[in-house]
């Protein structure tokens, strides 16, 4: 069974609702850099940036396993705006 998170960001795709993630913001409160992140992730510093800056948004798998590894939720890293 889906969560409702996971819901709203399977059918933003489809929707007039842009998702936008909190990434960035979650990284700042906890005082973690993008870095750390892009190394325990294995991906480049550069995707990670783009992601924290929403100009390209993770998968929902990846998105879970950030939120892993932030230890949150993962609606605490996404965030709904209409268009």
């Amino acid at each position: 069974m889906f969560s409702p998170c996971t819901l709203l960001y399977l059918s933003a795709c489809s929707s007039k609702l842009n998702i936008m993630n909190r990434i960035k913001e979650v990284l700042e409160e906890k005082g973690i850099k993008q870095v750390w992140l892009s190394k325990k992730l294995n991906k480049s510093f550069s995707m990670v940036n783009e992601y924290c800056n929403n100009r390209r948004q993770p998968s929902l798998e990846l998105l879970f396993d950030i939120a892993k590894l932030l230890d949150v939720e993962v609606k605490d890293l996404i965030k709904e705006e209409k268009s």
